[in-house]
């Protein structure tokens, strides 16, 4: 616990997976590399990453919620195709489509039209959270896999 205090990496990978995770077009999977290659303990940056992405999503809801299409055009200046094709993937797939939230250029809205579309929060946080903690499982697996055959 003390090593996880004491490093700023932990912090930064909150930081920056829960930026990636609102409309703010941001990429976390290479800090959550890095610090793997560091010797990071797997299980702590997945989860330190996972919490930090989860969370900037229900933010990315709540103004789905709270803000409504005011918001969406005027502040946020998400464009009219973008909404479009996170509704269209929500029609489609309905709820189910939030376990792609963790896709770029898609997922953020898709976690906005949860918003707007009302869905359950609880059924909402259970599919954002597996989506998400899901790719950082696999960008974790596939980091550790690849530095063992580099060391053959």
């Amino acid at each position: 616990m003390l090593e996880f205090l004491s490093t700023p990496a932990y912090p930064a990978l909150f930081t920056l997976s829960f930026l990636a995770s609102t409309l703010i077009p941001l990429g976390s999977e290479w800090l959550l590399v890095a610090m793997l290659l560091k010797k990071a303990d797997p299980v702590a940056a997945v989860a330190v990453a996972t919490a930090g992405n989860y969370l900037g999503a229900c933010t990315t809801y709540a103004i789905g919620i709270f803000g409504g299409p005011f918001l969406i055009r005027r502040v946020l200046r998400i464009d009219a195709a973008a909404e479009l094709r996170a509704e269209q993937i929500y029609s489609k797939y309905g709820a189910w489509s939030l376990l792609l939230s963790w896709l770029p250029l898609v997922g953020d809205p898709l976690c906005l039209a949860g918003g707007l579309l009302r869905v359950h929060f609880v059924r909402f946080s259970l599919l954002v959270f597996v989506g998400k903690l899901a790719r950082y499982a696999a960008v974790a697996w596939l980091t550790l896999q690849s530095a063992q055959i580099m060391k053959q």
